[in-house]
């Protein structure tokens, strides 16, 4: 979507968009209330304001709408498509890289009560299962920041991906 239609689209329109990127009511609200925005990078720069920091709660609704890494999101949805997307080299990795990523998200939600969040755009398989396997020695405290983090990474990549000047 161009930035003009989304400044110009109704409420409505401008908060599915948002929400795709991240399920968190008030931050859709915030961006979407926020606008116009002369550019997309002041739009990018908005929303990740909103979101730092997000509460708890909104932690987890944004956590519960991810999948699995490793795992093909159903549905075609926006958000499902941008998750096959972001996850794409993760579906074509080796088998034992596969099976590694899938024990190590159960090892990390037996550990810390959610599923194991990482910006996978970009990433390897490879590196992605580093990151998972030095994450399980964190701290809860220290890993629920580092996933909020990462849901702002993912949050501002889709925002910017999703529209354009």
């Amino acid at each position: 979507m161009l930035l003009e239609e989304f400044n110009t689209a109704p409420a409505e329109a401008a908060a599915r968009l948002v929400r795709a990127c991240a399920d968190v009511e008030r931050w859709v609200q915030e961006v979407v209330t926020g606008r116009p925005y002369r550019s997309v990078e002041e739009l990018v720069a908005a929303a990740e304001r909103a979101a730092d920091p997000w509460t708890e709660p909104e932690i987890d609704a944004a956590l519960a709408r991810h999948p699995r890494i490793g795992e093909r999101p159903s549905g075609d949805g926006s958000e499902a498509r941008l998750s096959r997307r972001e996850q794409a080299a993760v579906a074509d990795a080796d088998a034992d890289v596969q099976d590694r990523i899938a024990a190590g998200n159960r090892a990390y939600e037996d550990r810390f009560g959610h599923v194991f969040l990482i910006r996978a755009a970009g990433r390897t398989p490879g590196e992605i299962l580093e990151q998972l396997q030095q994450r399980l020695l964190n701290t809860p405290a220290r890993e629920r920041a580092l996933a909020a983090g990462n849901l702002r990474e993912i949050a501002a990549g889709r925002l910017r991906e999703m529209v354009s000047a």
